[in-house]
Order: structure tokens, then sequence, then C-alpha cells
């Protein structure tokens, strides 16, 4: 069974970050935007936070194609990642667009954690449907979801686009 897809405006993208920005009760040292699906949640967030110190986190999993070929478990590769010494002893608030298995955000808090950091976790959407991680949440997230969402930037652009029209 397919799942449904939901496609949201911009509009719809500017009321989940107003919804965020009342839950935080803490102020952060820094950001760390989990890419390439964080980059624009995490920097409405930094600016209407007023985080000026904003870090990057790139990681990928092997495809299940690359999985099984490799026999491997699915270890999370770190493309890019803060050194130890810009995470150790800060409050770092770590964003992604989306919580769906949750290893990528997970991964991304355990090395922050591994660094001496103090991360919690934010995502416009949390899917509890597809977590791997039980019980375990996002410390923020602005809707719940069961949808495959589609952001207002992946739309049309890029490798990864999603057509709004079926092709002719």
């Amino acid at each position: 069974m397919a799942q449904h897809r939901e496609i949201l405006t911009w509009e719809e993208v500017d009321s989940l970050i107003d919804h965020l920005i009342p839950q935080f009760k803490t102020e952060f040292d820094a950001i760390v935007i989990v890419t390439r699906g964080g980059i624009v949640p995490g920097g409405l967030l930094a600016e209407a936070l007023d985080i000026k110190d904003v870090l990057t986190a790139s990681v990928d999993f092997p495809s299940e194609a690359r999985q099984r070929e490799a026999k491997l478990l699915a270890w999370p590769q770190f493309i890019q990642f803060p050194e130890d010494a810009q995470l150790s002893e800060r409050r770092l608030l770590v964003v992604d667009d989306v919580w769906g298995s949750g290893r990528t955000i997970k991964a991304v808090k355990n090395r922050v954690v591994a660094a001496g950091g103090f991360p919690l976790t934010c995502v416009l959407h949390y899917n509890p449907h597809r977590s791997l991680f039980g019980p375990a949440e996002p410390d923020y997230y602005a809707a719940i979801t069961d949808a495959y969402i589609i952001y207002p930037w992946e739309v049309d652009r890029g490798s990864d686009k999603v057509l709004l029209d079926e092709p002719d």
C-alpha cells in the first residue's frame, strides 16, 4: 500500500516554525543543521531564535541495495561534522526536517554527546509509526504525521524534484 503524500506550502512551513518557537525553554549556544533536509528549517530557526553559530552535519546511511551487496549493518558515514571543540560543553539544537526512522538525527545526537555537547533534537514533522527507536521521540516537533511530506523546497528542483503533475 502506497503511503499518502502531503505537499506543503511555504505558509504552512512558516506556521510550523511559529508552532515550534514557543516550545523552546532554553537558549542554545549553537545550532547543528542536518543536511540536506534540515537546511531550510534550521536556517529559519537560527534566524528566529537569533542563533549566530550555525554548524552543519552531513550523514549518509547505505541504501538497502548497498547493504545487501556489502552484507553490512547500516552504520552511518559522517561526511561532514563539526569538530569536537565546537560541540563540547555547549547547548546545541540539532535540526532536521523530519523524524521518519529517526536514525539520522539520532546518529548526529549521539556523536554530539560523544563530543561532550548537550544536544536537543528538533524536526518539523515526527512520524512515530516509522520510528526505529520505540518510545524515543524528538525533543521538539511541530507536527505528528504518517504521511510522506513534500516540502516546498523539494518541488520541481534538483535531482530529487517532486513532480506535482504526472508527466505526459
